[in-house]
């Protein structure tokens, strides 16, 4: 073969490479895929945010205003911050764009400030010494008349869900609204910061006083009677049981049980709530759960004349992670803090058109105290008294329930008949009505188990599988101490092992050639 037909060989083969790269490229930018190998497809867009995001009928511009030349892990930000739109615009179907902006004169920080990003102040370590610089983190999304704005982006884990949530804002004409019942010492809901910051965002939650009214409005989508401490009355429980046989779903978030760690005892709720529930095959059970998987109280402790202030492992703050495989409202879930929380009974459901799922359990190491409710929290319980597992803590049911005043000649000030049976629809009961509170909502997946029941009541089920998915990493599994030793001398001793052991290999190797040589 002489040069010249090399050369052309070689020509030809660059230009079949070229040829194939341009293809791929063109490839790549009509077909749009991506491979995520994280177990829960953390890098990866959720089927709600592709529908979303599909399905959006005008255009949305996102202004990313990011300052440049940030240290880490600030850098990293802004990398996923462009990462994640890309993925948005892919599959907006042309109707998504963005822009970086970098904020670098006056006239930037303006424009920037106006649109509602606020400078913040960020380390930097420049020529070996330690400023303060301020920078821009922030989103503004824009969609028809309406604006959005994502002021400060400092935690990626749940940038999936912050985007996703602020367009299902922009685009929804109207906000569902979401009640919550007063009037028998049910907890103000606007007092837990947290989750009502939280279902603001999404719906208009408004009061509903069952004390003062005769009906529940039927546009409210879900209903919520959290804590209450007062017994309901025959009106309240009738005007409940109505808003159900019209569709409406509620969540029964109840304490059994009053009881405070201050005051170190405890005693029966009389909510007059009990034959109401049994109608629905449901009852909480006047108990208290306690757990071997708890959270830690803080306790204050004399110790050789000091007050030293420690942390206690307390069975009656049960920290709960056996959740149902199959719902919604639990997917990704890792751990549920629930202070003072009474067991769920679903036995006395014989109605084929109702199906109760428990969606919450106990770990395989909890009891129950009944009766006389003492609460010390330096008690060590025995195995005898966590002897049993897979206590109910929450469910769900759902079908078409039947009315409670089903066949009564009820007198109250009520407009319209009787309905005496349901349509298809949903109701979530749970032994414990303060685990939203800020004091244990600081716990994320606390918020997170709440926002699901008002979303799934509300049937927005796209959010729960956007917020649950970006709640935490999960942790590292425990494992025993013989496992620990025996991982521990591996990583130091197997891979000397394997250095030598690949070494003598060789040089046995090369022994052999030099005597099959000679």
């Amino acid at each position: 073969m002489n040069l010249s037909s090399k050369k052309s060989q070689a020509i030809i083969r660059a230009l079949l490479i070229l040829a194939i790269l341009i293809v791929v490229n063109i490839i790549s930018i009509r077909i749009f895929t991506r491979f995520d190998l994280t177990a829960h497809n953390l890098y990866t867009l959720t089927d709600a945010s592709k529908k979303l995001v599909g399905s959006l009928d005008d255009r949305v511009n996102i202004k990313a205003y990011f300052t440049e030349d940030l240290p880490a892990p600030y850098n990293n930000n802004r990398r996923e911050v462009l990462d994640m739109l890309n993925d948005y615009k892919a599959y907006s179907h042309g109707n998504l764009n963005y822009e970086f902006i970098s904020p670098a004169d006056t006239k930037g920080e303006e424009e920037a400030q106006q649109e509602g990003i606020p400078p913040v102040q960020v380390q930097v370590v420049d020529h070996d010494k330690l400023e303060v610089k301020r920078a821009y983190l922030g989103l503004v999304m824009v969609y028809e008349d309406h604006k959005e704005v994502l002021p400060v982006i400092q935690n990626v884990s749940s940038l999936e869900y912050d985007i996703s949530s602020a367009l299902h804002r922009l685009t929804t004409r109207e906000k569902k609204k979401v009640g919550y019942t007063t009037g028998h010492g049910e907890a103000d809901l606007t007092s837990m910061k947290q989750a009502y910051q939280e279902l603001s965002k999404q719906y208009n939650v408004v009061p509903i006083d069952l004390s003062r009214t005769t009906s529940i409005d039927p546009t409210i989508s879900a209903l919520l009677v959290i804590a209450p401490t007062k017994a309901f009355n025959d009106s309240a429980k009738y005007q409940l049981d109505q808003y159900i046989m019209h569709g409406g779903k509620i969540a029964f978030l109840l304490n059994a049980v009053n009881a405070t760690l201050q005051q170190q005892m405890a005693q029966p709720l009389l909510l007059g709530l009990d034959d109401l529930l049994a109608q629905y095959g449901v009852r909480v059970n006047q108990d208290l759960v306690r757990d071997a998987q708890c959270a830690n109280v803080n306790l204050m402790q004399q110790q050789m004349g000091f007050t030293i202030q420690s942390q206690i492992p307390f069975p009656y703050m049960v920290a709960a992670s056996n959740f149902s495989s199959s719902n919604m409202i639990v997917k990704d879930l890792h751990n549920v803090i629930f202070p003072f929380i009474s067991s769920v009974d679903t036995s006395a459901i014989a109605s084929k058109e109702l199906k109760a799922e428990v969606i919450v359990r106990s770990s395989k190491h909890s009891g129950r105290q009944t009766g006389f409710f003492p609460i010390d929290p330096m008690h060590r319980y025995t195995l005898e008294e966590l002897s049993e597992s897979n206590i109910p803590l929450a469910v769900v049911v759902d079908g078409s329930f039947k009315s409670l005043f089903a066949g009564k000649n009820f007198a109250v000030d009520q407009t319209g008949s009787t309905l005496d049976k349901s349509p298809n629809t949903r109701i979530i009961v749970v032994g414990d009505g303060d685990f939203m509170n800020d004091n244990v909502a600081r716990n994320p997946d606390n918020l997170a188990l709440f926002a699901n029941m008002v979303d799934y009541l509300t049937d927005d089920a796209g959010l729960i599988t956007i917020r649950s998915k970006n709640v935490e990493l999960p942790t590292l599994e425990e494992v025993s101490d013989g496992t620990k030793k025996t991982v521990k001398y591996g990583n130091l001793l197997l891979p000397p092992v394997f250095v030598i052991t690949y070494g003598l290999f060789r040089w046995r190797s090369r022994r052999a050639r030099k005597r099959t040589a000679i």
